[in-house]
């Protein structure tokens, strides 16, 4: 009688990104903004604004960032980097596209792998992308998932 069992899908880190965004928007990176200053971090800062001219003293309150934005540049990942990143040598290198997008509003840019599909040829500075969920990995009880990023009506 034995079934397949569901993996817990995981995010690879809590609190970066939410895959049912409060406001409808699917799946969003997640920042804080600070309401002295009004800046937005990404990866998001929960102890103090690391704004250096922030006039100091506001809350850092959660905010889900844009869903799209612009290539600022791209690359691709052929090898398998050295220590201290953890691979299984036995299994064969999957090369990856690795891109810095620039955020709609924020204007800030953020590094993510291209979703699957996604290659160097599908792609060129200001292309717009959207941000999705994907999976880094996975092991018997675990689906470990990240953001990646798609063009927007392309590849992917």
């Amino acid at each position: 009688m034995g079934g397949v069992l569901a993996r817990t899908r995981t995010p690879v880190v809590s609190g970066w990104f939410t895959e049912n965004a409060a406001d409808g928007g699917g799946f969003r990176l997640l920042g804080t903004r600070c309401s002295a200053c009004t800046a937005v971090f990404f990866p998001r800062e929960d102890a103090y604004c690391r704004n250096p001219r922030c006039p100091g003293g506001g809350e850092l309150a959660e905010v889900p960032l844009s869903p799209r934005g612009r290539v600022w540049s791209y690359t691709d990942g052929r090898y398998r980097p050295p220590a201290p990143y953890v691979s299984d040598p036995a299994e064969p290198w999957e090369p990856y596209t690795l891109l810095a997008v620039e955020l709609e509003a924020e204007g800030m840019v953020v590094l993510g792998q291209g979703a699957p599909g996604v290659e160097v040829a599908d792609l060129a500075v200001g292309t717009e992308v959207e941000v999705v969920g994907g999976v880094l990995g996975e092991d018997a009880e675990t689906t470990w998932v990240t953001w990646q990023f798609k063009p927007v009506g392309g590849a992917g």
